[in-house]
């Protein structure tokens, strides 16, 4: 992703190895530039109102206050995109909550590829941050199943894709949702691990019930399946059902689990009983599924620009037709 002018990005982390670390690393980037680094929430206040960043990048354990609180209070003041950066926990999705676009996990500092691996997500990640639209996912507060079902829908299945912005975007789709409707399948750009925990965390703060597939599985109504952060997920059909195949395999489009490789699959199995949702993420995976969706005669659904945090997937979706209602994220409850 080649940019006119560098990012302006600042750091905020108590560790100076990892400030080391990271400022270094994605300095190395000819699009990036460090414009400062602070060692706790305080000083990052103060350097963010000096150095005006794109991006910020945030720990979410730190003295004084946590990342977490620090987003909380930071960002109704001071809208800006922020990564976090977190060991393996659910305090990334609370971070994600807070306000933040994406996060990215503490790489091991005595590994040079586990490090490696870490910078350069680190840099694809701050690169989506800065064309990001952070303000677009708002007014669906409080909408816990307020969608009722007004007609037969036996036989249907909703697939879903999505990726930056997705893990806000699913949730507040699902929360409008009742606890009868036709089984979902989700491909939600994520790391392993944190898929389970994703699930866990909706089936929660949903009405519905939701797990991490494991393959294998019938689909049955009220019931949401998301994809294994590290293996790719599609439907075969049996006999009057339909059954999940979660696999381990190449990346598609970039992607593991890809969103086309689901699409795909649901094409091929449902058919015109299948219901086809894309949201925001950056690139093109499930554009293509989304197509095959359409010419097989499902219904076909694509975020809008003005909700999207970031307007990739939805956008080359519906720039190659495969999409038949575009829609904001608020009005995508209703079309389901």
């Amino acid at each position: 992703m080649e940019l006119k002018k560098k990012i302006r990005v600042l750091i905020v982390d108590d560790s100076l190895l990892f400030r080391e670390v990271i400022s270094r690393g994605v300095s190395s980037d000819r699009n990036i530039e460090v414009v400062a680094v602070a060692k706790d929430p305080f000083d990052a206040r103060d350097k963010i109102l000096q150095y005006r960043p794109d991006v910020m990048t945030c720990d979410v354990e730190m003295p004084k206050m946590n990342g977490i609180e620090f987003l909380r209070r930071l960002l109704p003041q001071y809208p800006l995109p922020v990564i976090v950066v977190s060991t393996v926990s659910e305090a990334v999705f609370d971070a994600m909550d807070a306000g933040a676009l994406d996060f990215v996990t503490k790489p091991d500092v005595t590994s040079p590829k586990s490090v490696e691996g870490f910078l350069y997500e680190m840099i694809s990640k701050i690169k989506v941050a800065a064309i990001s639209n952070i303000s677009g996912e708002k007014g669906m507060e409080d909408q816990r199943g307020i969608i009722r079902k007004t007609k037969d829908d036996s036989g249907r299945i909703i697939a879903i894709g999505a990726s930056t912005g997705g893990t806000d975007a699913i949730s507040k789709i699902l929360m409008a949702l009742p606890s009868d409707m036709p089984p979902i399948l989700v491909v939600q750009h994520i790391p392993p691990v944190f898929s389970r925990m994703f699930a866990e965390r909706l089936n929660t703060a949903t009405n519905l019930q939701v797990k991490e597939a494991e393959g294998g599985e019938y689909v049955e109504r009220g019931q949401v399946l998301i994809a294994p952060g590290d293996r790719h997920m599609k439907i075969c059909r049996s006999g009057n059902r339909y059954k999940t195949v979660c696999f381990a395999g190449e990346k598609v489009n970039g992607h593991c689990p890809s969103v086309d490789v689901l699409f795909e699959s649901v094409a091929k199995e449902a058919g015109q009983k299948a219901t086809g949702v894309i949201l925001t993420g950056m690139g093109h995976d499930g554009a293509k599924g989304l197509l095959s969706m359409k010419k097989a005669g499902a219904k076909t659904i694509g975020q809008d620009e003005k909700t999207c945090v970031v307007y990739g997937m939805p956008k080359v979706a519906y720039n190659i037709g495969a999409v038949e209602k575009q829609a904001a994220l608020e009005k995508i409850p209703a079309l389901l």
